[in-house]
């Protein structure tokens, strides 16, 4: 296992997927790639949902991974709560076992 790296999970939501984004493309130094694509979220916390992602019982979100250097981590998640403070984003953190390109 390379413990040097892990996969950031950002779970956000949709509107403020250009800001999210934009935050990581514009960072210092440089983010490794990433993907990004949309969801639905499931559960509780609709308290601030939308009428229509209530009537559907689930809420729109975006979702975006990244494999990134474990010392990079807490720097790269302390700058976007102070440059962005995106209200319910969550993430989470795993560890990564491989990474490398497929030839």
């Amino acid at each position: 296992m390379d413990r040097d790296l892990c996969k950031l999970t950002l779970v956000y939501p949709v509107a403020a997927e250009d800001r999210v984004i934009e935050f990581l493309l514009d960072a210092e130094p440089p983010t490794p790639g990433f993907v990004s694509w949309r969801a639905e979220g499931h559960g509780g916390g609709f308290e601030e949902s939308s009428p229509r992602e209530q009537v559907r019982g689930r809420i729109e979100r975006a979702i975006l991974m990244m494999v990134i250097d474990r010392a990079r981590l807490e720097g790269l998640l302390a700058d976007l709560r102070r440059d962005c403070a995106i209200p319910h984003l969550v993430y989470w953190t795993e560890p990564v076992e491989r990474f490398g390109l497929h030839k």
